[in-house]
């Protein structure tokens, strides 16, 4: 995979803080193994006093706020810390679903390694907003607004909704391939089937918070190649 330099990511950028939009299969900050390259790593290149203010999974794309100088990190960890930062993710997932700012509400506990679970009595209150946009015949794409900010949270809601994500094998989810949407698609006969998108379906489409005081903004991120194809085919085939 080919590293992308930051300034190719900015969607926006003044003295304080740079908002990017992170491609899919890059992590946020540094992995255990601590050799790859990741947003931390590549926003320090371009600024040496970056960091970064929240944290998407590796596969998640989409818009991430990274401070310039400390005040403004306080400033910005402030926002996400009394929940004033707005969040708006888009998710294909599998199977139609008619979500009308539903509410899920169930504690998640962070079991380590990676591994978290729904558990009334130890999980840490998490509460997201589903919505549904666009129905297809097998998917849905869905807007999920977090309030609070715990790891794997909208996966996981979802997958308690039984609309998994599509491709999130983790939490249920199923990859998507063209011969389940395309009528009389055929393989030629040595090949393999690849999923449309070789990631789950999830994108931090907008934040909104203020990038000084009294001055509140909203950033959108288009979607990344993978994510508009699937969408696209879904339209075309899945209608």
């Amino acid at each position: 995979m080919k590293i992308p330099k930051l300034e190719d990511l900015i969607i926006f950028e003044d003295d304080n803080l740079i908002v990017v939009n992170k491609p899919p299969f890059i992590a946020s900050l540094d992995e255990r193994e601590g050799s790859e390259m990741n947003i931390l790593r590549l926003a320090k290149k371009y600024h040496a006093d970056a960091q970064i203010c929240h944290r998407l999974d590796k596969d998640t794309s989409g818009a991430m706020i990274i401070a310039k100088n400390p005040e403004t990190y306080r400033f910005v960890s402030m926002q996400f810390e009394h929940r004033q930062v707005k969040k708006v993710y888009h998710a294909i997932v599998d199977g139609t679903h008619t979500f009308n700012d539903l509410l899920v509400d169930l504690p998640i506990l962070n079991a380590g390694k990676g591994n978290v679970l729904i558990s009334k009595s130890e999980g840490k209150r998490a509460d997201t907003y589903f919505r549904s946009l666009v129905y297809f015949k097998h998917y849905t794409l869905i807007e999920a607004r977090p309030v609070t900010g715990r790891m794997h949270q909208i996966r996981i809601h979802l997958a308690t909704q039984r609309a998994s994500i599509s491709g999130d094998e983790m939490y249920g989810g199923k990859p998507v391939y063209l011969s389940k949407i395309k009528r009389n698609y055929r393989l030629s006969k040595d090949e393999e089937e690849q999923p449309i998108m070789k990631r789950f379906a999830l994108h931090s489409r907008e934040v909104t918070f203020q990038i000084a005081e009294n001055d509140m903004r909203t950033f959108t991120a288009e979607y990344p190649k993978d994510f508009a194809v699937l969408l696209k085919l879904l339209e075309k085939n899945d209608s």
